[in-house]
């Protein structure tokens, strides 16, 4: 099958008064470039979650957003820091004794002192934590590839539906290509007999002529290999896989062909034709650019 490089996935997972969303989008790019924005306290788990996204995804420039919630009212707890406490009750003495002046230190004062008191987080679950976020992960992936599978599917029917058009140019520049060469050498033994009038043509230099002007029209080679390649391509659209990066490559040499056959041709009906090509070449390879 033929996947696009743009999707849009979302998946949830929720375990008691936890909660993880996971959204994905993407477009096209050359390589693999993934953009995780997530809480801190799933950082841990960037290096799993990339290699989870391996297996379903091989290019595109992917965004992905991890939320997490947690409704318990168990999940910070308050820490009493006596060291700190002391220190700041040891100093105060001092300056009392110091400057003269009263001490009027009470807790209520005292515990408003920066780290006296701090919220401390419980200790987490990694292997549950991680499992919650693998079931978000896994099902938004899926929706994420389901999208570019059924827009993959578009994108085939319609390169293909550009390729039988293209090969019917070709089949036309085929057909008229001989009919050129024998319209050219009528055109010419018209031209010399008249310049010669009653004068006896000398057929050897006539063919000569001919034969020379064949050479320089001929465009077999080039759309033998511009039939190859179209062939080549429908076959591998049909087939299906990563395939954009060898067709884009085979897009590029199907451009050059058109371009040699468009520079060789002497006919107004095989130039239109040609450029015809050119333009669903063209065509072609920007539909081939979001194909994964």
């Amino acid at each position: 099958m033929i996947k696009s490089m743009t999707g849009f996935g979302r998946g949830e997972a929720a375990e008691g008064n936890r909660k993880i969303t996971v959204e994905m989008k993407s477009v096209n790019h050359r390589y693999l470039d993934v953009n995780i924005k997530m809480p801190k306290k799933l950082n841990f788990f960037e290096a799993a979650i990339r290699n989870e996204l391996k297996t379903y995804i091989s290019r595109g420039k992917v965004d992905i957003f991890i939320t997490y919630e947690d409704f318990s009212e168990s999940n910070v707890s308050v820490k009493y820091n006596r060291d700190v406490a002391a220190d700041y009750l040891k100093y105060l003495r001092e300056m009392a004794s110091d400057f003269e002046l009263e001490n009027d230190i009470r807790v209520s004062t005292l515990s408003r002192y920066p780290e006296v008191f701090e919220l401390e987080e419980q200790d987490v679950d990694e292997e549950a934590l991680w499992n919650l976020l693998s079931k978000a992960i896994k099902e938004a992936a899926e929706g994420f590839v389901n999208t570019r599978i059924k827009e993959g599917e578009n994108l085939k029917n319609d390169l293909v539906a550009k390729l039988e058009g293209m090969l019917e140019h070709v089949s036309f520049i085929e057909e008229r290509s001989p009919i050129l060469v024998a319209e050219y050498k009528e055109k010419l033994a018209n031209k010399v007999k008249d310049l010669l009038e009653d004068a006896q043509i000398d057929e050897n230099r006539l063919m000569m002529e001919v034969t020379i002007f064949a050479d320089k029209v001929c465009v077999d080679e080039e759309l033998v290999r511009l039939r190859s390649h179209i062939e080549t391509m429908k076959d591998n659209l049909i087939e299906g896989g990563s395939i954009g990066r060898k067709l884009d490559f085979m897009a590029q040499e199907m451009n050059r062909e058109a371009n040699t056959t468009l520079s060789k041709c002497n006919d107004l009906a095989i130039s239109g034709r040609a450029i015809e090509l050119k333009t669903e070449i063209e065509k072609v390879r920007e539909q081939i650019q979001n194909i994964e």
